[in-house]
C-alpha cells in the first residue's frame, strides 16, 4: 500500500486586493466590527463595573466568575449575530485559523482582523466615555507567572477555542451541531477564563488585549497575547485539517449549482 502523506494547510487561498472593495467583503467586515464591539464592550465593561462596585478592590473569585459569564455570554451573542454574514469570527486568532484551513482568503482575513481591532478600540473608547473617564484595564500577568507560562497557557486555551470552532462551525459534516456552535464557542471561552483568568487574564483573542492596551497605552508583555493565540489557532487548524476534516461530502455552494 502506498504511503499517504497528508499536507496541512493545502487549501490556503490568497484571494486578491479587489476584496477590499467588494460590497460583500465590506459588509462581512462591518459585521465583524459590530460583533467585536458588542463582545468587548460587554466583557471589558463587566470588569470595570465590578471594579467600581468594589472600589477598585483586588481580583477575587467573584470577579473571575463575572468575567467568565460576561465574556462567554457576550461571545455567544456576538457569534450568533454575525454568523450568517461573516462567519462570526470575532477574533483575529479564529480568522487566522480559518485562513490556514482554507475557509477564508488572506485578503478577506486581513480585512476582518482590521475591523475586529477597530471594534475593540471603539468599545474601549465608548466605555471610557460612558463611565466618566474610567480606562479599560490592559491584560497583565499575575505575580509568579512568567511570559513563557502565559504563552503556553494562551496556546492551550486558544487551541481549545479554535478546535471548537472547527468542530461545530467549520466542519462540513457538523450537521445539527452547527446550530449550537455559538453557545459552544461561548462556553469554551467562559470555561477557559475560569481556568486561566487568574494567571494571565485568559485572552485567547488578540482583539481583547489590543483595545485596552492601546487606550491605556500599556504594552508590557503584549506580544504574548498575539503569539499565544496565533500559535494555538495554527495547531488546532492543523490537527483538525489533518486528522478529522473530510471534505468529500462537503455541500456544493448554491452559486455553483
Amino acid at each position: 500500500m502506498p504511503e499517504v502523506i497528508v499536507v496541512p494547510f493545502r487549501r490556503i487561498a490568497l484571494g486578491n486586493r479587489d476584496e477590499f472593495r467588494q460590497a460583500g467583503a465590506i459588509k462581512a467586515a462591518l459585521a465583524e466590527f459590530i460583533s467585536t464591539l458588542i463582545f468587548i464592550f460587554a466583557g471589558e465593561g463587566s470588569g470595570m463595573a465590578y471594579s467600581k462596585l468594589t472600589h477598585g478592590g483586588p481580583s477575587s473569585p467573584a470577579g473571575l466568575i463575572i468575567a467568565a459569564l460576561a465574556y462567554g455570554l457576550g461571545l455567544f451573542v456576538a457569534v450568533s449575530i454575525s454568523a450568517n454574514i461573516s462567519g462570526g469570527h470575532v477574533n483575529p486568532a479564529v480568522t487566522i485559523g480559518a485562513f490556514l484551513g482554507g475557509n477564508i482568503t488572506l485578503f478577506r482575513g486581513l480585512l476582518y482582523i482590521i475591523f475586529q481591532l477597530l471594534g475593540s478600540i471603539v468599545a474601549c473608547l465608548l466605555l471610557e466615555f460612558t463611565t466618566g473617564g474610567l480606562e479599560a484595564s490592559p491584560l497583565t500577568l499575575s505575580s509568579g507567572v512568567s511570559v513563557w507560562n502565559a504563552l503556553v497557557l494562551e496556546i492551550v486555551m486558544t487551541f481549545g477555542l479554535v478546535y471548537t470552532v472547527y468542530a461545530t462551525a467549520l466542519d462540513p459534516k457538523k450537521g445539527d451541531v452547527g446550530t449550537i456552535a455559538p453557545i459552544a464557542i461561548g462556553l469554551i471561552v467562559a470555561a477557559n477564563i475560569l481556568a486561566g483568568g487568574a494567571f494571565d487574564g485568559a485572552s485567547m483573542n488578540p482583539a481583547v488585549a489590543f483595545g485596552p492596551a492601546l487606550v491605556s497605552w500599556h504594552w508590557t508583555h503584549h506580544w504574548v497575547y498575539w503569539a499565544g493565540p496565533i500559535i494555538g489557532a495554527a495547531i488546532a487548524a492543523a490537527i483538525y485539517e489533518i486528522f478529522f476534516m473530510d471534505r468529500s461530502h462537503e455541500a456544493v455552494p448554491v452559486a455553483d449549482y
